[in-house]
């Protein structure tokens, strides 16, 4: 009975260490560091609750392989496997890669209702997601390439996200 009882302590305390990790891996910088780290469109969208302009965005078009992080902290949020093209101008997802790192919150400005998309560590505004996007999820996330950073397939084990590599082994088979 004891060993089961330390067995199952010592499984809660590595998932609580395992989850401090994770805080900590993607803590929020200073507002002045992010200020320096930042363009301005970056610090525009990211921190002002900016949008950058359509079709003249980095990402709109990308059809590389790879995920999508915040801009700010790095925490992983969409992946080019969900990534389509919603005639926008800005980059659209069906779904986040790492739903656990997304806020979401009302967002009635611009005389309609909306739904914001924050990241959860850095507390970077992304873009919005609305319900008219492509079955089984029927959501477009329609996010601000300024508010990201595009990790290629063959950067994701050198840039610390190796574990999202196996999700690409059978993509576009």
């Amino acid at each position: 009975m004891k060993s089961i009882i330390k067995g199952l302590l010592f499984f809660f305390m590595s998932v609580a260490s395992l989850t401090a990790y994770a805080e900590q891996a993607y803590k929020r910088p200073s507002d002045a560091v992010i200020k320096q780290k930042l363009s301005t469109i970056q610090y525009n969208v990211t921190q002002q609750q900016g949008t950058e302009s359509p079709f003249n965005n980095a990402y709109w078009n990308n059809e590389e392989q790879g995920i999508y992080v915040d801009v700010v902290t790095g925490e992983p949020l969409f992946i080019s496997l969900d990534k389509y093209d919603s005639k926008t101008g800005w980059p659209s997802f069906t779904k986040p890669l790492e739903p656990g790192n997304i806020i979401y919150k009302d967002d009635s400005s611009m005389f309609t209702s909306r739904t914001e998309v924050i990241s959860k560590h850095g507390k970077s505004h992304l873009g919005h997601v609305f319900g008219d996007g492509p079955p089984p999820t029927n959501k477009r996330f329609c996010m601000n390439s300024a508010a990201l950073e595009f990790i290629p397939v063959k950067d994701l084990q050198k840039r610390g996200y190796g574990k999202y590599l196996p999700l690409f082994k059978n993509a576009g088979k």
